[in-house]
């Protein structure tokens, strides 16, 4: 049987704050919870202005306290940007408070600029060449395996997952026998041979017996198919506004947006949205099922951002009554 979960960027909408955007991603882990996911992750990115998910470890905290079953976690934190000492005391400190709900999603890609790097006081390049020896150092800090022992760090046992987008990702995950997430929401390029590659090469460990894999697919559901392209807008605006350099905040949904597009955006579009889910309930179920079978996944994680943080619960509300169905 397969899970279904939650990837929420915290977008920061067009006329909207920063406590807006925790209060939207409090209520979607709540709808979450309610309709039986999984999990409920949160994404690390810095110095974006639509994104607020930056200080990840404490938005799980306050995920946590507002939800009581759901598992909260990281999709990921971006090693590079840390020391594995930190990442060991703040998830040993979410383990201490939600003990047996916490995973720890480990991703290698810095995705930053000088600017971001001077501000972060690494060089990022270089901490990226690290990551494995880095999320090595990291398992053994919190298995007590060093000669310094983080407190809170020590003995927590979050679920350690590996993300990825390339083959690199996959590779690593199945040397160190971790679960695998695949970024195919938005990077579907490598998925199908990454896959194949980490279930050959996976290797058993304490923290998984046997391949365990968890693709993102974008879901954008509504009563209507036009209505559900429509709330999709928002998330297509942001995409392209981000491939053309200028990011910004969540902007609200246009009608006809992607036919409004020259061809070489909506090809881009067409391209990144090959995990996607959008339509009517039972179009997104048919699409999600089909995803599956692709891919054999054992999870799937639902993103795809929307302007009316209520459509978004609707929208899942609507696809999980669907895929139970």
């Amino acid at each position: 049987m397969t899970d279904f979960s939650v990837l929420d960027l915290v977008p920061v909408r067009e006329g909207g704050t920063v406590s807006d955007a925790f209060s939207a991603a409090t209520r979607l882990a709540q709808t979450a919870e309610e309709v039986g996911c999984k999990r409920f992750w949160i994404a690390e990115h810095h110095a974006m202005q639509g994104i607020a998910g930056g200080a990840t470890s404490v938005v799980l905290a306050h995920i946590g306290n507002a939800t009581s079953t759901i598992r909260i976690g990281s999709g990921g934190i971006m090693l590079p940007n840390h020391t594995p000492f930190q990442i060991a005391e703040q998830f040993g400190t979410l383990d201490a408070l939600f003990p047996g709900r916490v995973d720890l999603g480990l991703g290698r890609a810095p995705g930053a600029g000088p600017e971001l790097q001077r501000a972060l006081r690494k060089d990022l390049h270089r901490a990226a060449e690290m990551f494995p020896q880095d999320v090595a150092e990291l398992m053994a800090l919190m298995a007590g395996e060093t000669a310094i022992h983080p407190t809170p760090g020590l003995g927590a046992k979050p679920e350690f997952w590996m993300l990825g987008s390339s083959l690199f990702g996959a590779q690593l995950a199945a040397k160190l026998g971790l679960p695998y997430a695949f970024a195919s929401h938005f990077a579907p390029d490598h998925l199908d041979n990454a896959l194949a590659l980490y279930r050959r090469d996976f290797q058993p460990s304490a923290h998984c017996a046997k391949p365990h894999v968890m693709a993102a697919m974008n879901l954008f559901v509504a009563e209507t198919e036009e209505e559900a392209e429509y709330l999709a807008s928002s998330q297509l605006q942001a995409f392209v506004a981000l491939r053309t350099g200028t990011p910004g905040k969540l902007p609200p949904p246009i009608r006809g947006y992607r036919e409004s597009l020259p061809a070489q955006a909506q090809a881009m579009l067409a391209h990144i949205g090959q995990a996607s889910a959008t339509g009517t309930p039972q179009q997104a179920a048919e699409a999600v099922r089909g995803f599956i079978a692709r891919t054999g996944a054992d999870e799937i994680v639902f993103g795809g951002s929307m302007f009316d943080d209520e459509a978004r619960c609707r929208s899942l509300r609507l696809a999980m009554s669907a895929l139970g169905s």
